[in-house]
């Protein structure tokens, strides 16, 4: 593969999965618009994705599985937690606002990170270091920006034509709105993906099948939505899904959100790194006004605008920081591992100066 390909396949990768996960914000949108429920899309969606994944998996890892112990696989069920836990939030708090405030808050995910990282102690800042003021710079912006985003609605600035029937587009502007609402449940998903990342670091050194950790995530993650939602939902019918966007939503989420999502995503971070990738997740906000307009017939407000345009120079300053911080790593590292040769060299001479 020549140069120009390995950067150009993992840019279209990246591209490919900020829209994908965008698309799954607009279709759930759609689905719970037109009476689907939150929950049950949760549970579905899940249950698909692990269907997928087991098979794949066994494939995948049938060579070398490492050892599944008591202490991971209880880890892996709080990570499965951590993630219906996100998509149930996210699910309401689109419901109650729209793609474009959905796809702003999840920029917050680097600041919540940082922020649990400290609280952990896998992370210290260093006060005089120009890379930790950048990521305490960020954070600060990108949690200042959504509340803009959030408590700050503004004026309808951008208004376009839905391409939906009159019909479909009476049910989505008559459906329930909050945008207050929305954005606090947008925050705890941000904060419970945040917390997913956290253990995922600690979970993914101690067990390296990355397939099967993600079967075993999505698989305890059906179980536990399926239980908040038959303590949420108390309409029996709501678990019946309808030859409609319902069915469209399920199947959107479980495999090209979930399955082909994270495929993309692991694939990338591997030629070309994470925060390579990360440099990315600021497109979900374009792709989500765009999508948001066209299909659903959603207004750009100004503060959806401004809030975001804040949460985006927080976003690219942690990341400015994070990147400066480990190529002074790096470099200290170089440093150290050259030390050793230097004093072996002198020590070299020495003897020879001895001997002769």
């Amino acid at each position: 593969m020549n140069m120009s390909m390995k950067i150009l396949l993992p840019f279209i990768g990246m591209v490919m999965a900020i829209m994908a996960q965008t698309g799954s914000v607009v279709v759930n949108k759609a689905a719970m618009s037109t009476g689907t429920n939150a929950y049950i899309i949760v549970v579905y969606a899940n249950a698909v994705a692990s269907l997928i994944l087991l098979p794949s998996a066994l494939i995948f890892h049938r060579s070398e599985r490492p050892r599944l112990t008591f202490s991971i696989l209880c880890r892996i069920f709080l990570l499965g937690l951590f993630c219906c836990s996100a998509q149930i939030f996210g699910n309401i708090g689109i419901e109650y606002s729209s793609p474009t405030l959905s796809t702003a808050m999840l920029n917050l995910i680097p600041a919540f990170t940082f922020i649990l990282a400290i609280i952990f102690r896998m992370e210290t800042v260093n006060w005089t270091s120009s890379s930790s003021q950048a990521k305490v710079f960020g954070t600060v912006m990108s949690i200042g920006g959504a509340f803009v985003v959030t408590f700050y609605k503004g004026l309808p600035i951008i208004r376009l034509s839905s391409s939906l029937p009159n019909s479909l587009y009476q049910i989505f502007s008559s459906s329930r709105s909050n945008w207050i609402l929305g954005g606090l449940f947008l925050a705890v998903q941000a904060f419970s993906i945040s917390l997913w990342y956290i253990l995922q670091a600690t979970v993914v050194k101690k067990y390296p099948a990355i397939l099967l950790s993600v079967f075993f995530q999505c698989l305890f993650a059906t179980i536990q939505s399926a239980i908040f939602a038959l303590i949420a939902v108390r309409d029996a019918s709501a678990w019946e899904i309808r030859l409609d966007v319902g069915l469209i939503a399920v199947l959107y989420t479980g495999i090209v959100a979930t399955v082909l999502y994270f495929s993309v995503i692991v694939w990338c971070v591997e030629k070309v790194g994470a925060f390579y990738c990360s440099m990315f997740k600021p497109l979900g906000i374009i792709f989500g006004v765009i999508m948001g307009a066209i299909f659903l017939g959603d207004s750009v407000y100004l503060g959806s605008l401004v809030g975001a345009a804040i949460i985006v120079t927080g976003f690219y300053a942690m990341m400015w920081g994070k990147a400066t911080e480990e190529k002074l790593i790096e470099i200290e590292s170089l440093h150290q591992n050259k030390l050793p040769l230097l004093q072996n060299g002198i020590q070299d001479k020495r003897s020879r100066s001895i001997g002769a």
